[in-house]
């Protein structure tokens, strides 16, 4: 991937591995509130195992020698073709950056290197999904140059 620098920090982009998923899985629970573990294991499994030429999981960390263990941030995406005949994109499905590492640059870097993979994939358009009502991602999203699209989502309750 890469290395970039969050406001005088060096950062280093990378692959997620297995070893990494312990922190990856911490950091989602500080920041969801919510324990899943397992979810994340199967999320390594399908996304920082199989079909790596279209599905990313990346983390951010210093890059400082020896900062390693650091886990600043993930972000998880795969290119996505052609559901109901639309042409294939990036879709963002996870990005998380641990609190104190906020307003840093992070989530910024790995929105940056997981863009230039799907580049590198062949596509031209990245596309994500978050709630209006979820302040934080909105502004982060929006910041970053992304705006609504030609799709709307449905939904309808099952019970």
């Amino acid at each position: 991937m890469g290395a970039g620098t969050t406001k005088g920090e060096a950062l280093r982009i990378r692959r997620v591995r297995a070893d990494d998923m312990p922190r990856v899985a911490a950091l989602d629970r500080r920041v969801t509130g919510v324990g899943k573990a397992a979810y994340w294991r199967d999320i390594f499994a399908r996304y920082g195992k199989r079909r790596l030429r279209e599905r990313f999981f990346l983390i951010a960390e210093p890059a400082a020698h020896g900062a390693g263990k650091q886990l600043l941030g993930f972000i998880v995406g795969e290119v996505r073709a052609w559901e109901f005949g639309s042409a294939p994109c990036g879709w963002i499905f996870a990005l998380s950056v641990e609190q104190g590492a906020r307003l840093r640059g992070v989530g910024e870097a790995l929105l940056e290197a997981i863009a230039a993979e799907f580049v590198k994939s062949g596509v031209t358009k990245v596309r994500t999904m978050v709630a209006r009502s979820d302040r934080l991602p909105m502004l982060f999203f929006r910041g970053a140059g992304m705006a609504a699209g030609p799709y709307i989502q449905l939904e309808m309750d099952l019970a």
